[in-house]
């Protein structure tokens, strides 16, 4: 009776986790549908041409966006661990191995969860490219009305300090490049020295040791030679076993 009793409420427990996690993947499902509309619909509600009503938009949009996002992050965080949780129950069955269709049901619950999450970072990473697209549009735009509605007066002086921040600037970049040059002669002067008194070593040690000198070289024409008999006898040896396998 114990044994039954036990395999009964194993069953009921991977009855709950499959129940949970059916229910989890609905609501993620009508989820990532209305965060997909968000991500479609988000770019039609920038609207650059009021100062007003956009600001409001904006604030609207995202305050829905990161909400939505953060109750999407929770459902997979829970979906995940039901899937954990199913994962242990398959590895805690000790009196079979695993049925083909438990496994089969497990897989599929977790394809569905790495679908549902690939699709979720796609459209959160969609909807974050176009926010950082349109904010720049949007700054680049009031500058333009900022600069077309400045007096003259304003416009010459913010071309002025803008004149004299481009020439700042060169001079520190020629300040620079001259440093650069200084260090680049300094150290070209530094290895001239260095290989003047490398060469003036070695010829003083060739001249103080003449012998030396002649013996290597002496050495190297006694190595030469021997590999040229030693080639020849072998080129020799090769031609003779040619002419014996082929006579």
């Amino acid at each position: 009776m114990t044994l039954m009793s036990n395999m009964a409420d194993m069953g009921n427990l991977w009855e709950d986790l499959r129940k949970q996690a059916r229910q989890l993947e609905n609501e993620i499902d009508l989820k990532l549908v209305s965060f997909s509309k968000l991500g479609t619909s988000y770019s039609s509600q920038r609207d650059y041409e009021s100062d007003t009503a956009p600001l409001l938009n904006k604030t609207n949009s995202e305050h829905m966006f990161d909400t939505m996002a953060m109750e999407i992050k929770q459902l997979l965080a829970k979906l995940s661990g039901v899937n954990e949780r199913m994962v242990e129950y398959t590895q805690n069955i000790s009196m079979s191995s695993p049925s083909a269709a438990l496994l089969h049901t497990l897989q599929r619950h977790r394809d569905i969860l790495q679908d549902y999450t690939h699709e979720f970072q796609k459209t959160e990473a969609n909807i974050t490219s176009l926010r950082e697209r349109e904010d720049l549009l949007g700054s680049v735009h009031r500058d333009i009305n900022a600069y077309k509605n400045s007096s003259g007066l304003n416009r010459r002086t913010d071309l002025y300090l803008k004149e004299n921040d481009h020439i700042r600037n060169s001079e520190r970049l020629i300040d620079d490049q001259i440093s650069i040059a200084i260090a680049t002669k300094e150290n070209l002067s530094s290895q001239k020295k260095l290989l003047g008194t490398i060469t003036q070593k070695m010829n003083s040690l060739a001249n103080r040791f003449p012998l030396l000198n002649s013996l290597m070289q002496r050495i190297n024409l006694r190595k030469r030679r021997d590999s040229i008999i030693l080639g020849g006898v072998i080129a020799v040896c090769v031609i003779l076993l040619l002419l014996y396998a082929f006579h």
